[in-house]
Formats: C-alpha cells, sequence, structure tokens
C-alpha cells in the first residue's frame, strides 16, 4: 500500500511539473499562444433589429459559444470604463451584458461591426448603443420612450442572442 501512495504522489509531481503550461489558459502569464491560434473568448460581431407586428427585435450575433448574458433596466447608460454618459434618446434602457465575450480579436482590432450608437425609429425601440468593450464584458444598450416589455432567448447556428420588445398592434395600410 505503501508503494501505491509513493508512486501516485510521484506521477502526480510530474504531471504538474510537466503539464503547467498545459493546464494554464491561453495567455496566462508564460503561457505562449499560437499565432493564429482561435480565441477562446466569444466575439461580440453585430447588433440589429427589426420591426414586427406586436414586437421589435434586437439581435446580438456571437462567434464562438455564447457566454452568459445578462439584461436589467437602468435609468441611465454609460460609458464602460470611461464613465461617460452615453447620449441615447430615451426614458427607459436596457443594458445587455455579455461576459466573458470581446468586441475585438486577439490582436486588439475590433471585430463588431454593428452600431456604436443609433437612433432607431420602431413602434418600441427607439436607440441601440455599444457602450462597452472592456476587461471581457461586452455591454449592449436599448432606448425606448416607455418601460419595456420584452422576452430574451437563444438561437443555434449561428449563435444569437435575442430581445423581443412587445408593442401594441397597429395596422398599417
Amino acid at each position: 500500500m505503501h508503494h501505491r501512495h509513493v508512486l501516485a504522489v510521484a506521477v502526480t509531481g510530474v504531471l504538474l511539473v510537466a503539464g503547467t503550461g498545459a493546464t494554464a489558459p491561453a495567455g496566462a502569464a508564460g503561457t505562449p499562444v499560437a499565432r493564429g491560434s482561435p480565441s477562446v473568448t466569444a466575439l461580440v460581431v453585430d447588433a440589429r433589429w427589426g420591426g414586427h407586428a406586436a414586437f421589435d427585435r434586437l439581435v446580438i450575433d456571437v462567434r464562438g459559444a455564447m457566454p452568459p448574458v445578462t439584461v436589467h433596466r437602468t435609468r441611465t447608460l454609460h460609458y464602460d470604463g470611461s464613465g461617460i454618459r452615453v447620449p441615447l434618446a430615451g426614458r427607459h434602457f436596457l443594458e445587455v451584458v455579455l461576459s466573458p465575450a470581446a468586441a475585438h480579436d486577439d490582436t486588439g482590432r475590433p471585430v463588431y461591426r454593428g452600431p456604436r450608437l443609433l437612433t432607431v425609429s420602431l413602434p418600441a425601440l427607439k436607440g441601440v448603443a455599444l457602450t462597452g468593450d472592456f476587461e471581457g464584458v461586452v455591454t449592449l444598450a436599448a432606448a425606448f420612450d416607455a418601460a419595456p416589455v420584452y422576452k430574451t432567448f437563444r438561437l443555434h447556428s449561428p449563435e444569437r442572442f435575442v430581445v423581443d420588445i412587445a408593442h401594441p398592434v397597429s395596422c398599417r395600410d
């Protein structure tokens, strides 16, 4: 029994020493990242919107696995990192936070092609802004004149996060 214990300790020590680089996350201090290797961080590449008969839809396109996403109401909008107020028209706002995620690649080049700050003229949705790409967190904001009633869900192949915002049904001639 003693020999098995000694052998297990020795094997564990060898694996720890030999496998240090293999077990550290890519990009960690002292861990080389091969050029051209894909990022493990989800990349937020676009945000788009559309109007439907009973709801407006905001779609956030993600390359890679969908990270955890939170959506919450906020009274004011500020750019992440700087704290500067976002000049997005509206009285009610939603923040959509994706983390861990980035809107830039490993070299720092932007991959996000959606709006940075845009007024939208839909029944419910009045504006969209990218308010943060800072320290592994991507934040987008949506503006409304009235308090939004919304639901969220994910779509796959490709990965998308969807926010549907209800509005009164309107007849169009």
